[in-house]
């Protein structure tokens, strides 16, 4: 086989390994992992002997956004079903013990219509936010004392935020994530447009490829 056999061979491949590379390249472009200096925070402990101090290193919880931007719709509605004997979540839904659930998330706090609250929740008089609900899924009595919701509280933030996940999508306008995790689903859906191109851009390289194997063995075919 003649030089221009290998030469288009050896310009197929390079341009496959450069596409790769830019797939690589943009991958880093989107996503700026950020590493603290030093993980997590110190906090001073006495030793065995009560006289000396050491330093441990204690990793720090992550937020409730950082938290909802991993969190899972279908697993938080798993989670309600520990609340489903007093609540119901359908639009429209009927009351029960505790009010039906549908917009919950960003409504004012006693504010669904036909239910009788507790004194302590009509003077509450909060937003049922991100922040404000995830603190009253935890501990509903530490919350809103007074209240007369018996139920005790989700005790992993994981479960708080995926419930807060579903209860988000019980709506005809979703409450906005916070910023944190806004961004973390946007750079997500980025990757995975970037993949989705990487495979098409990876398909149409190597077809190339395999088109100029063939264009390069067909010329050195005798007539």
């Amino acid at each position: 086989m003649g030089d221009l056999f290998w030469n288009k061979i050896f310009g197929a491949v390079l341009a496959t390994v450069l596409v790769m590379f830019g797939i690589k390249e943009l991958g880093h472009a989107l996503i700026h992992p950020h590493e603290p200096e030093v993980p997590g925070y110190k906090i001073a402990v006495a030793d065995e002997g009560g006289a000396d101090k050491k330093d441990v290193e204690v990793a720090e919880a992550p937020s409730l956004a950082q938290l909802l931007s991993e969190a899972s719709a279908s697993s938080g509605e798993r989670v309600s079903k520990k609340c489903a004997a007093c609540h119901s979540f359908e639009k429209g839904g009927p009351n029960k013990i505790g009010p039906n659930l549908w917009g919950v998330l960003g409504s004012p706090s006693a504010n669904h219509a036909g239910f009788s609250y507790s004194d302590a929740m009509k003077s509450f008089g909060k937003t049922w936010d991100y922040e404000t609900l995830s603190t009253f899924l935890a501990k509903p009595k530490a919350a809103v004392p007074g209240t007369a919701m018996g139920f005790a509280g989700l005790k992993k933030p994981k479960d708080i935020a995926n419930l807060l996940a579903y209860l988000r999508t019980l709506s005809d306008a979703p409450l906005p994530l916070p910023a944190v995790a806004q961004k973390a689903a946007d750079v997500a859906e980025a990757v995975t447009n970037m993949a989705e191109a990487g495979v098409d851009a990876l398909t149409d390289a190597t077809t190339h490829v395999q088109e100029q194997v063939n264009e390069a063995a067909e010329a050195q075919q005798p007539e």
